[in-house]
């Protein structure tokens, strides 16, 4: 939640220091502050003054919205999938007979608690109790009733509406300093014929803020942000959010008048955001989920839920940007739907479907150009494994990255899945061009790499996993010799590799969306050093550790989305000595541009270095492998790179202080004792041993003269 957003929760509540003169003359003041009337008339002209859009001047209201439209916008996407489901209607009925506002009150109390319970389910919690409940009230400073128990004692025409209570352990005594939001239930909300609040209503809410706002202050606990709250109102169609905010330490305590009192501060230091009226409920009394209406009440609901309760464990931006992976998945279910008896595109319609025929290559454009086979969306590949046979893929969309070729695909068998396809160079190709032999690194080479970890039984959900292998199976008759050789038809012996998952690499998400939060970057740090330590298993080092090579995944269960990020491309993997790692000059280790070869640590000094690209660290171009040696030098002497990644984690700024400590030494990096620290931060798990696991820690970084040996520090830190 930004600090600097209309509708965010401030970072720090303006709580004042209040001596028990100041508490009793508070305390005193809210018994006082009683007369709704009274309020009323002290604000009402104030609120005609500034409220609505000027019939004359055309001028916009003074009284600003709660919330920005790319808000609303960014959390419909985020609750995308969520079920909001209210089961009791909001009955429609225009007579206020006292059925008709029992049913109200059930609904209202439906309405809100599914509201809640899927906030909290999606954001914060996904099983245990609800911390919260519903109750409601007849005036400021009333004991709570559950709804049941108010309508049994006949109290039902005395309610003004319904609170959100944070729980307090096993104490079932309510007050009103545990009031998350406040919602008001009138029979009527509206301003005449107009598609506005009444000024009676605003007053009423501002009225009821104001008492709650006071009794956070008098609380001893504090647990709720007493500087704003949310006030709803509704009636048995429309509905409106009301936020009251502003510094209480600036209400006169000591005049004569406290209504007097209250309006001024209102007027002077405060601030009232009133958003517009929207439809809540239909004809047939259902909610309009989706809706600009709902969408207000469920962010004011969210917020709220903030200032109890603090930051969620999965933020509003991080679960609406799955949504083009579902839009992605949905368009593939479409597209099948409509296409699943069509034929192979470059069929024509006398062919039947699955027919394999020749073309005539001068007019086919696929043909024309043979440098590189070049697939366009929706073209059907057929693909000869060795092992699984004949498999079939569909091209979904296109990324040139670098200089290989990456397509996203489905399989035919498979159809909602989305795959990554790479497309190899011709084997005839390989010397001529320094392009194809990396092409040869993407897919020939990075096939062995991958397999060689599945078949010594090393497998993680954070390493990319083969789906398929092999050679394209061209159109035409093929005149190879052997099942290995190769004919002259350009496409013929084209290799392919299918991987599983598919994702945006950091590089795009960085340029699109800016630096990586601290959860961010300590969930990359966590999910590489494991994918980093399975391959450590068996020998191999990734060798290419860079933003292009980092893929973010959601991994989606239901309604569960985990954010995973895996390493992928592993051509450049180093499996014994001869092999040679991957140059680069912003993210390569220090010992393999100096030497061309890796050091047990480098993968994690290159990780370090990712990490301070995507948290926002400045990396200079660099034009020239000394360039670079002098940058990282400078760098680790000075501390920059600590520095920088402690504004952003004090566990990040460990790991780094414990890789430099490293770089260029035999020694093996200690992959589970980071591992485990980073869970712990990431997901709050392992808290059992962690005295054990800090003694591990700091017997781990008291290496013998390592500082001495390494490559990046010189004279160590």
């Amino acid at each position: 939640i930004s600090t600097h957003s209309v509708s965010g929760v401030s970072s720090s509540s303006k709580y004042f220091q209040t001596s028990r003169r100041v508490y009793k003359g508070l305390k005193d003041f809210g018994r006082e502050f009683i007369d709704q009337e009274l309020f009323n008339q002290s604000l009402d002209d104030w609120i005609l003054e500034n409220y609505g859009v000027d019939q004359v001047t055309g001028e916009q209201p003074f009284l600003k919205p709660p919330f920005l439209t790319d808000e609303l916008r960014k959390l419909d996407l985020a609750l995308e999938g969520v079920l909001f489901q209210q089961l009791f209607r909001m009955p429609c009925s225009p007579l206020a007979s006292k059925s008709v506002k029992e049913d109200g009150y059930h609904a209202l109390e439906d309405f809100l608690h599914v509201i809640v319970n899927g906030l909290w389910r999606t954001f914060w919690r996904k099983s245990g109790p609800l911390p919260f409940s519903l109750c409601c009230f007849h005036h400021p400073g009333s004991k709570f009733y559950a709804v049941e128990k108010a309508i049994s004692r006949g109290r039902l025409e005395e309610l003004r509406g319904l609170a959100l209570i944070s729980k307090n352990g096993n104490n079932l005594k309510v007050h009103w300093n545990q009031v998350v939001e406040l919602v008001l239930f009138r029979q009527n909300i509206l301003s005449g014929n107009e598609l506005k609040l009444s000024v009676s209503t605003i007053c009423e809410a501002l009225f009821y803020g104001v008492h709650i706002l006071i009794s956070r202050c008098l609380s001893k606990s504090r647990t709720i942000s007493d500087d704003s709250v949310f006030i709803m109102v509704f009636d048995s169609k429309f509905g409106a959010v009301i936020k009251l905010g502003g510094d209480l330490s600036k209400l006169e305590l000591n005049t004569g008048d406290p209504y007097q009192s209250v309006a001024h501060w209102i007027k002077c230091h405060a601030e009232v955001l009133l958003s517009s009226v929207e439809t809540i409920w239909n004809r047939l009394g259902n909610a309009n989920w989706g809706d600009l209406g709902t969408l207000q009440v469920l962010l004011a609901a969210f917020y709220s839920i903030v200032q109890c309760n603090g930051p969620p464990r999965k933020s509003i931006s991080s679960l609406a940007s799955a949504h083009s992976l579902r839009l992605q998945k949905r368009r593939i279910e479409c597209r099948l739907a409509e296409n699943e008896n069509a034929k192979i595109p470059y069929q024509q319609d006398g062919y039947q479907h699955g027919e394999i025929v020749e073309l005539d290559h001068s007019d086919n454009p696929l043909v024309k150009n043979t440098s590189h086979l070049k697939l366009r969306q929706g073209e059907i590949l057929l693909l000869e494994d060795q092992q699984q046979g004949q498999k079939s893929f569909q091209i979904q969309e296109s990324f040139i990255g670098g200089n290989y070729f990456l397509y996203g695909a489905i399989s035919l068998d498979y159809p909602t899945q989305l795959l990554t396809l790479y497309v190899g160079a011709h084997p005839s190709r390989l010397e001529p061009s320094w392009e194809d032999m990396s092409l040869w690194y993407q897919v020939q080479r990075q096939t062995k790499v991958l397999n060689i970890l599945k078949h010594q039984g090393v497998s993680s959900k954070y390493l990319p996993e083969v789906i398929a292998s092999g050679r394209i199976l061209h159109p035409g008759p093929c005149k190879k010799q052997s099942p290995s050789g190769r004919c002259d038809h350009p496409w013929c012996g084209t290799p392919i590799l299918v991987t599983l998952p598919v994702g945006e690499p950091l590089s795009y998400i960085v340029a699109r969306d800016g630096p990586f939060s601290s959860d961010d970057a300590l969930r990359c740090c966590r999910d590489c050093l494991v994918a980093l330590r399975s391959a450590a298993t068996a020998s191999v080092q990734h060798g290419d550790i860079s933003p292009e090579n980092i893929i973010r995944v959601f991994n989606m269960q239901g309604t569960r989305h985990k954010v995973l990020y895996i390493p992928v491309s592993w051509g450049r993997a180093v499996l014994e000595d001869r092999d040679s790692p991957a140059i680069n000059l912003q993210f390569s280790s220090s010992h393999a541009l100096q030497h061309g070869k890796l050091c047990p640590a480098s993968d994690a000094e290159s990780l370090v270095y990712l990490l301070f690209f995507v948290t926002g660290g400045r990396m200079n171009p660099q034009d020239s492998i000394e360039s670079a040696l002098q940058w990282r030098e400078k760098s680790w002497a000075t501390r920059s790179i600590q520095q920088h990644l402690g504004e952003v984690s004090p566990l990040l700024k460990a790991f780094s202080d414990y890789v430099d400590s490293l770089c260029g030494t035999p020694y093996p990096v200690d992959y589970d004792i980071w591992v485990k620290r980073l869970n712990r931060a990431v997901d709050g798990s392992g808290s059992a041993d962690r005295g054990k696991m800090i003694e591990e820690v700091a017997m781990t970084l008291r290496l013998e003269n390592v500082a001495e040996s390494s490559g990046t520090s010189g004279g160590g830190t």
